[in-house]
């Protein structure tokens, strides 16, 4: 068997074994290099996975030889290889930006330990998107999210401890739930391979403890990818981490939560429980409004640009719950394509914000007044990365969007009505990106604020890089949008079946 034929496996337990190996390091620089190469290398395996199901369709890997369901087995198709290209894609070039941010927020010692962590975190991210495994996904979340606690933790401000707290709190009574749903689900079934689940469910006697399966799995993924109203821990986790953490927590880690819920919702339970996407819609559809409205209008109030961009996220995963909601393929598909492109803009975004700190050494909006001028390139690249977040034509954004309200007008008078709620959401993103535009280019600088140089180009060609893919992804979006379209076909046709 050729290494092409293992490369689901080393998508996974590539960044796991170089992780211990970065902690045992004691220069920063070397560990930094060792995960840039790791996180360029995991991209390269995604790509070659990505053309293999483009090429030959769906295939699998089964762990140890051990055939599913008794082994685990890992499941690629046009879903899988978009989150895997997502997460490598965005890890890749974030932690490319991430040597000189880090090295102005965290101790030379602490570096290692902090890149060990970083890989942990993505070889956990990237074992959920993989594996068709319940049980494995479990696993992999936890490994993802106990990283993560520990990446926000790391911030300069003490308050990113507190932050951490809270999100290692919410996530792990998100884990719990989702451990409780998965055992309902094996009491039921006896198996844990997801396909065999839903296969085996339609001989099951008992409805009862599959339901209560989906809401556990449910609300244990909504408070990991803080779906309102359980956001509360998203703000502080995203405001106080460092900036390079910031960018991968926000472009990645709420998406994985998404997808999960996905796989689940459109394998397991729709095709199994009676009614149960008439609820599954009339439940989300309300709280995906309230999200684009609730997190839009918080955004327009705060005065850390990090906060905005951290409550801007709640309204943005409204968008794509609402696209999902819709249990309609052009809905389905502008959901998931939004949930890639809004990976890419926040990304940007992010990434933009850390070129500011590392010369402002702030994120008070009102201290970055005048920033366009002293570091026109970085703004450049926000103003990018927010033309995105709103869908302005020949952005990455407009793509999913459009296919989002498509989506809406299909669903008649109901569908006007949320269209409108939708476009009116979208007006208010334009005010809060708008107001740190106005900030940047239009206010005179700060008082007592000395004028700065641009970024440095190891901070500024990843930022870029990030901008230019939110460009061209806007300009030829076929290969999301392919990706995208064929997974809402097969989650539809999973449900139909």
């Amino acid at each position: 068997m050729t290494l092409a034929a293992h490369l689901p496996a080393l998508q996974v337990a590539l960044p796991l074994a170089v992780a211990p190996i970065c902690a045992l390091l004691t220069w920063r620089s070397t560990a930094w290099a060792i995960a840039t190469l790791t996180s360029w290398f995991c991209l390269a395996i995604s790509v070659a996975m990505f053309i293999q199901v483009r090429d030959h369709g769906v295939f699998s890997y089964a762990m140890g030889g051990w055939s599913a369901p008794w082994g685990i087995e890992f499941r690629i198709d046009a879903l899988n290889a978009l989150m895997l290209l997502l997460v490598t894609a965005v890890n890749a070039v974030v932690i490319s930006f991430a040597h000189l941010s880090i090295q102005q927020e965290i101790e030379a010692w602490r570096a290692p330990m902090f890149y060990a962590a970083w890989l942990l975190c993505v070889a956990g991210l990237l074992g959920i998107a993989i594996t068709g495994d319940a049980f494995n996904m479990f696993v992999f979340l936890e490994i993802s999210s106990l990283a993560s606690y520990i990446l926000v933790s790391c911030g300069k401000d003490r308050r990113a401890l507190v932050a951490s707290y809270k999100y290692l709190i919410m996530g792990s009574i998100g884990a719990t739930f989702f451990l409780i749903g998965v055992g309902l689900l094996y009491m039921v079934t006896g198996t844990l391979n997801l396909y065999d689940i839903s296969a085996r469910l339609p001989d099951a006697d008992f409805s009862r403890p599959v339901l209560a399966a989906a809401g556990f799995i449910t609300l244990g993924l909504a408070l990991k990818f803080a779906m309102f109203p359980l956001h509360l821990w998203m703000p502080n986790a995203y405001t106080f981490a460092p900036h390079a953490v910031s960018a991968l927590l926000a472009a990645t880690s709420t998406k994985i939560s998404i997808y999960v819920l996905l796989r689940f919702e459109f394998i397991v339970f729709q095709p199994n429980l009676d009614h149960h996407d008439i609820q599954f819609s009339s439940f989300m559809i309300p709280l995906s409004i309230l999200a684009i409205f609730v997190g839009a209008i918080a955004a327009v109030y705060q005065g850390n640009i990090k906060r905005v961009l951290a409550y801007s996220s709640v309204g943005q995963i409204g968008y794509i719950l609402l696209g999902v909601a819709l249990l309609t393929t052009t809905g389905l598909t502008g959901g998931i394509l939004h949930l890639f492109n809004h990976g890419l803009a926040k990304a940007v975004l992010f990434m933009a914000v850390g070129c500011l700190y590392f010369r402002y050494r702030t994120c008070k909006i009102d201290r970055l007044a005048g920033c366009g001028r002293d570091m026109p390139w970085t703004m450049a690249a926000f103003v990018v990365g927010g033309m995105s977040l709103i869908g302005v034509p020949f952005t990455a954004g407009f793509i999913s969007k459009l296919y989002l309200v498509k989506g809406l007008l299909e669903q008649g008078a109901l569908g006007i009505f949320l269209t409108i709620l939708f476009l009116v959401g979208s007006l208010i993103a334009v005010i809060y990106i708008w107001r740190i535009i106005e900030v940047a280019y239009f206010r005179p600088r700060a008082e007592g604020v000395a004028p700065v140089k641009e970024a440095p180009l190891s901070l500024l060609v990843p930022t870029w890089g990030m901008a230019l893919a939110n460009i061209y992804f806007g300009i030829d979006p076929s290969l999301p949008l392919g990706l995208a379209t064929q997974s809402a076909e097969q989650l539809i046709l999973g449900k139909l079946l």
